[in-house]
């Protein structure tokens, strides 16, 4: 797709003809993929279910080896992804904190698995309250333009935070709040992953995401106004 080249200063003859040529020779190929938002949020409905039963005492104390490499083994792997596929798609916001979230599980993840059932770690809660700052924070941009998945992604503050302080303090009443929690954003990534598969599979919002703005242009707009903004776009513009 050609992009139009503009430059706000004053132009010769001969400048504007090589403008005019090198406008004729760039092209910007986009690729288009599957939409990665349904995986991240199941990845992330499947890591929150899990580690609440453990909180809740639904699963032994013992078990919390296997809960960790549930965590590493799904959670981790399809947040990872879907951060990647994500950036490829161009959505720096939904990437970032797709990122955030699944690093969160590999580190909690991690530290379950070396460390002996039931105990805490003050390194892990202050390592915590970082990703419920930096999630929270990614709930707040991604509200300008989905109100669903922004949604999700505060809860899942909220739920981090929950976390940490049970690691700072080792109270368990935090413990059970944070898994109770943790249901309460199982239901809604599992809401959100089931709108995002039907919106890509049937063209179409079925399941409302909140979406507007931007988000709302990307469904409903021409492709005009949809890629008119890309040659300004991290990947394609000469410095980030």
């Amino acid at each position: 797709m050609a992009s139009t080249i503009r430059d706000s200063r004053d132009h010769t003859t001969a400048s504007d003809q090589a403008w005019d040529g090198l406008r004729d020779r760039i092209s910007i190929q986009l690729r288009p993929i599957g939409t990665p938002v349904a995986m991240g949020f199941l990845g992330l409905a499947a890591a929150t279910l899990t580690l609440s039963s453990l909180q809740l005492e639904w699963v032994p104390i013992s078990d919390g080896k296997n809960v960790a490499l549930a965590l590493l083994g799904f959670a981790f792997l399809a947040q990872a992804t879907a951060a990647i596929f994500s950036l490829l798609a161009r959505d720096g916001t939904v990437a970032s904190a797709m990122a955030i979230l699944g690093l969160s599980w590999l580190v909690i993840g991690l530290v379950t698995l070396t460390s002996p059932p039931g105990s805490t770690s003050k390194a892990l809660g202050v390592f915590l309250v970082f990703t419920a700052s930096a999630i929270a924070l990614s709930a707040l941009t991604t509200s300008l333009s989905k109100l669903v998945p922004a949604l999700v992604f505060l809860i899942a503050a909220v739920r981090f935070l929950l976390v940490a302080i049970y690691q700072l303090d080792g109270s368990k009443d935090w413990n059970h709040a944070a898994g109770i929690v943790g249901l309460v954003l199982f239901a809604c990534a599992m809401y959100a992953a089931w709108a995002s598969e039907l919106e890509d599979a049937l063209g179409k919002p079925v399941l409302p995401l909140g979406r507007r703005r931007k988000a709302k242009t990307a469904m409903f707009g021409s492709l005009l106004e949809q890629v008119k903004e890309v040659p300004h776009e991290p990947g394609v513009r000469k410095p980030l």
